[in-house]
């Protein structure tokens, strides 16, 4: 099968990944540990741009960014080195910000991500290493405040700046790009996800081989599909009136789903780069086998373990891995019951329940998942009670035993389940006439009626047999 792309959808993404899980910000000794604190409390005279103030490099935010090179793929350039982009905006207070420029640190990587017609692979153009500037806090949306406040709590904060290739041929693309490289980031424990500002996506696109639009900030895997499908929507009635589209920069407005023009694209001459004259290019090729030593089983790899390891399909491996958190979990689970069995109940059930209330894995524990397998497994209640044991944990609390307990989960078999078939047939004699005629779906029926008078505690594949040899049995 191959993708058909009748509109020419190209998107690019520049996603800004905040090294959050360093101590100190990028140069100067500020802590990172901000995202609870009060506005403008975690700043210096360095990061605030203050005159005759020398910056320090942080020695470890270089070696996350080889780190992120190395699993993205990519060659690590033998030497690297800074350089200022002048411009002035309120969140910026010395006037430039410290960044990579024709040296930067990482180039020419690939992610494989699953695409519109099987894996397709996003080419990675480069990945350099600079200072986050302060936040920008509007009254209102941004094109409609009535005034701006600033936190400058995040400046400083070392960034790593991911520029793809313009590969990504549709919003749903673009989204699966971005859930496959925060795995992979969250796998080499550089950032955390879950903190405010962790990942933030500026995204260009363009249809037709026209002029391309890049819209800026956008928060959220969720918010940048959303913005580009708007985009798209966009670009084409422009071309179905005739007119060009213009190569500009938007912001989306996540409230009303829109972008909204802010300014006219700008070229790279108008930030006027020249060398950081305060820090001295760094000669990095030396570290790069070190680090290689030093990096963990990233998604892909665990992901052919697991299939290799505890034989399962490729899907639960998917399902699996796609979360580190979730990939730990599993394995826990695995090593205390049948692996098969974790496999099905943890990626499918589990995670399923968990989506739906918007919830993490942290909110339930390998000990209950492990307990609700044993009882599954050692045919003490149904697969419909296990779910129900996993719903009320996550809804109202409680131990499996517990929940066993008060809702009278426990398995019925022998002589309370042949009750219930006798009944069930006597009571719907025109149910049975159906079955008779050729109607699948009575049987399917009959044995629902089952279920439901031994309040879903019988095995439903027993029930079935049973009343099957009840039906040869007295009523052939």
């Amino acid at each position: 099968m191959v993708y058909e792309n009748p509109d020419g959808v190209m998107v690019g993404l520049e996603i800004h990944v905040q090294l959050n899980k360093l101590a100190t910000k990028l140069l100067c000794g500020c802590s990172t540990d901000y995202h609870t604190s009060e506005p403008n409390t975690h700043v210096c005279p360095v990061c605030m741009g203050l005159p005759g103030c020398l910056p320090v490099l942080n020695k470890r935010a270089v070696e996350y960014a080889i780190r992120i090179g190395l699993a993205l793929n990519c060659e690590i350039v033998e030497q690297t080195q800074f350089h200022r982009k002048n411009y002035y905006y309120p969140d910026l207070p010395k006037g430039f910000q410290t960044t990579q420029y024709d040296y930067p640190i990482v180039s020419d990587g690939r992610v494989v991500i699953e695409g519109e017609d099987g894996e397709h692979v996003v080419r990675i153009r480069r990945a350099h290493m600079e200072e986050d500037p302060g936040r920008l806090m509007h009254m209102g949306s941004i094109d409609r405040s009535k005034g701006t406040l600033i936190d400058y709590n995040r400046s400083g904060m070392a960034l790593i700046e991911i520029v793809s290739e313009p590969d990504m041929r549709s919003p749903r693309e673009a989204r699966r790009f971005l859930d496959k490289l925060r795995n992979i980031l969250e796998y080499l424990d550089v950032f955390d996800s879950t903190l405010e500002g962790s990942m933030r996506v500026d995204a260009n696109i363009s249809i037709g081989g026209g002029d391309r639009t890049e819209v800026k900030n956008i928060s959220s895997h969720k918010g940048a599909e959303r913005a580009l499908l708007y985009e798209i929507m966009r670009q084409k009635n422009i071309k179905r009136r005739g007119e060009e589209v213009v190569m500009e920069t938007r912001h989306f407005d996540e409230a009303r789903g829109v972008t909204i023009s802010m300014r006219t694209k700008e070229e790279e001459h108008d930030y006027r780069y020249f060398p950081e004259p305060d820090l001295v290019p760094m000669r990095v090729g030396s570290w790069v086998d070190g680090i290689l030593e030093t990096l963990p089983e990233l998604p892909d790899a665990r992901r052919s373990r697991f299939i290799s390891d505890y034989r399962m399909v490729d899907t639960h491996a998917k399902a699996l891995t796609s979360d580190i958190r979730v990939a730990d979990f599993y394995e826990e689970v695995a090593s205390q019951v049948d692996p098969a069995a974790a496999a099905v109940w943890v990626s499918d059930v589990l995670k399923g329940e968990l989506n739906y209330r918007d919830l993490t894995i942290a909110s339930f524990t390998v000990e209950d998942m492990v307990k609700i397998i044993e009882l599954v497994v050692g045919g003490k209640i149904t697969e419909k009670g296990a779910v129900e044991i996993i719903r009320n944990i996550l809804d109202e609390g409680g131990c499996p035993m517990g929940i066993v307990k008060e809702k009278g989960l426990l398995k019925v078999e022998g002589d309370v389940v042949d009750q219930a078939v006798e009944e069930v047939l006597k009571e719907n004699p025109e149910a049975l006439e159906d079955y008779f005629a050729g109607k699948e779906k009575s049987l399917n029926f009959l044995v629902g009626q089952v279920m439901k008078k031994t309040r879903g505690r019988a095995d439903a594949r027993s029930v079935r047999e049973m009343m099957l040899e009840e039906i040869d049995k007295n009523y052939r």
